[in-house]
């Protein structure tokens, strides 16, 4: 079969490998749409492993299915979720999935920029999801992403009538603006260096876009009265952690979803956060319960995703797909579609 085989950002190459041998409780699935994430681009992290298949936004149609399957048949139309939780470890039963050492260390293989993809046991019980009918391919890659921004939300205690400041407009910022209108956000301020996504994000249910230069807290107050009840940084520079703590409010949250390097540290103002009561989230990845509710939201309407794909390509195009995500300019979602 073909990959697209990541070496680095601007090395992507389309090659034949193995396709998949499945084995008991396993299942193989035809790829038909995969999302670029953009942690497939974050290159302090993947080039380290390389030469691999990236890809964990995939959508498809399962080919086979191995021996002791019950729940999924030839012909079903799914998407598969690469990471799953143990569900019996101390950190699963308090909640707390994504620290979970079997989330961190289960996967499919090889990845989503490919044509086929086994699916192990473990996964199979539960992290395949059969997409609703009318639910597209392209929108089934969203159930990820969106579950990760569900997760986030759902730990920070977001409610109908909270504002939310998003501190920049990629596509998870994008999925922040349109998750919070969905909630009922009292109002919804996103800023970024670009001036594409900054109308993108209006265009989605900001009330309020600001370049990222601007004095946030300052127009913020202006334009509303008050300050943010929920910050979202969804990048991991010092000036947005900075931004971040100016901008949110007394008793407010402050989600980071957006990681720094592993070396990485940043200075934090403790007395404001303790004078404050501002309080400190982080997330990572969507458990079965929030990807199951990100299915739930696409296929209802609630949270459209088809009108932030900005490009559909063909497993041979891949390294421009990568290039598009990597230099972050007039692109939102890339699609690849290995099937084309």
């Amino acid at each position: 079969m073909r990959a697209a085989v990541y070496y680095n950002n601007r090395d992507i190459r389309i090659e034949d490998r193995p396709r998949p041998r499945i084995k008991d409780g396993e299942i193989l699935v035809r790829i038909e749409s995969s999302g670029i994430c953009g942690s497939d681009v974050m290159e302090w992290y993947r080039v380290k492993k390389a030469p691999l298949v990236l890809g964990h936004e995939i959508a498809g149609t399962v080919e086979e299915v191995g021996s002791g399957v019950a729940r999924f048949k030839v012909g079903d139309r799914v998407t598969v979720a690469h990471h799953v939780p143990c569900n019996t470890c101390r950190w699963c039963l308090a909640g707390n999935h994504s620290v979970c050492d079997t989330l961190r260390t289960t996967n499919f293989d090889p990845g989503g920029f490919c044509e086929f993809v086994r699916v192990p046991a473990i996964n199979v019980d539960r992290g395949v999801f059969l997409l609703p009918e009318g639910m597209s391919f392209e929108e089934g890659t969203f159930s990820e992403p969106l579950g990760c921004v569900v997760r986030g939300f759902r730990l920070a205690g977001m409610s109908p009538g909270k504002s939310v400041l998003v501190i920049g407009s990629g596509i998870s910022g994008l999925l922040h603006v349109k998750l919070a209108k969905a909630l009922g956000a009292g109002f919804i301020v996103a800023t970024d260096v670009n001036d594409y996504r900054l109308a993108r994000a209006e265009s989605f249910g900001a009330d309020l876009v600001l370049h990222a230069s601007a004095d946030l807290d300052a127009e913020i107050s202006r334009r509303f009265g008050r300050l943010c009840d929920m910050v979202v940084l969804c990048t991991g520079h010092d000036s947005a952690i900075a931004q971040a703590v100016e901008c949110v409010d007394r008793g407010g949250t402050i989600i980071f979803f957006a990681p720094k390097e592993p070396e990485e540290t940043y200075p934090m103002p403790l007395f404001r956060l303790w004078r404050d009561n501002i309080t400190l989230k982080n997330t990572y990845a969507s458990p079965p319960q929030d990807t199951l509710t990100a299915i739930d939201l696409i296929s209802s309407g609630r949270v459209g995703v088809t009108d932030m794909i900005t490009h559909r390509l063909p497993l041979d195009e891949a390294p421009e797909g990568f290039r598009l995500v990597a230099e972050a300019g007039e692109s939102l979602k890339v699609i690849i579609e290995p099937q084309r």
